[in-house]
């Protein structure tokens, strides 16, 4: 029996692959539509508050213990949605998203950095992490990690 996060349809992509392309596409066209300045920063800060709002469970506490630290900890971050997923940008540029467990049906949901998440060490780095709760321990640990990324 296949792996229903796997199921591949026409053109190769899942149908949760191709949900998450659908879902940017109309992110994309939102954004061509959308205020400029701070209009547009107060729509990109609802959809990312509407996005956390339809996760549940585990997800959704994950969601938002991010968003409460991202807020303390790099107020300077933009919250926005990419794919779908609460996303935290700088300059337009997105530096860290939480990735639900849900959204491909994984084991476990993941925060992700980006690329100009200021987080290069050396030749080698994580850009993801799985997370499975928030404890107090986690919760230091990304506090570290999200002040590090928004520089």
């Amino acid at each position: 029996m296949a792996d229903e996060r796997n199921t591949k349809t026409g053109g190769g992509f899942s149908a949760a692959e191709r949900a998450a392309m659908k879902q940017r596409a109309a992110e994309l066209r939102a954004e061509s539509k959308a205020s400029k300045g701070a209009a547009k920063k107060q729509q990109e800060f609802q959809a990312c508050l509407d996005a956390i709002a339809a996760l549940e469970g585990t997800d959704k506490k994950i969601a938002e213990r991010l968003h409460v630290i991202v807020s303390e900890e790099a107020p300077q971050l933009d919250p926005k949605t990419w794919y779908g997923f609460p996303t935290y940008a700088r300059n337009g540029k997105n530096i860290l998203f939480y990735q639900p467990a849900s959204k491909f049906k994984t084991r476990y949901g993941n925060i992700g950095f980006a690329e100009d998440a200021q987080l290069d060490e050396g030749e080698f780095w994580a850009t993801a992490y799985a997370v499975l709760d928030v404890t107090p321990d986690a919760e230091k640990q990304l506090r570290a990690l999200v002040k590090k990324a928004a520089g």
